[in-house]
């Protein structure tokens, strides 16, 4: 399975900016990768797109971008077996097991 992530266009390459440097930021750690445009488009510096194994795949918007860091924080405070559901998700509400969401 792939996992597709946010990342920032912060340069153009290739004819027709065909091709992006694109960035990301998690902590104190910074991933860099050229990714292939072509089923994005160019697209401006600064603009937040959805990359997989060197391709762009989507153009995110604020809010798509912002679910999907909860959805990635979540699993990582998983990993770390860190995992407070209540902390993440802002687009959804956590219901235990067991418990009715209209109690």
């Amino acid at each position: 399975m792939c996992l597709s992530i946010p990342m920032q266009v912060v340069a153009l390459e290739g004819e027709d900016g065909d091709c992006a440097i694109v960035e990301r930021r998690h902590g104190n750690a910074l991933r860099r990768e050229r990714v292939n445009m072509m089923l994005v488009g160019p697209q401006p510096i600064g603009t937040w797109i959805l990359a997989s194994l060197g391709l762009a795949k989507e153009v995110l918007d604020d809010h798509q971008r912002t679910l999907i860091e909860e959805a990635l924080d979540a699993l990582a405070a998983a990993m770390r077996g860190d995992y407070d559901p209540s902390a993440y998700f802002s687009g959804l509400t956590y219901t235990p097991p067991g418990r009715s969401s209209r109690q």
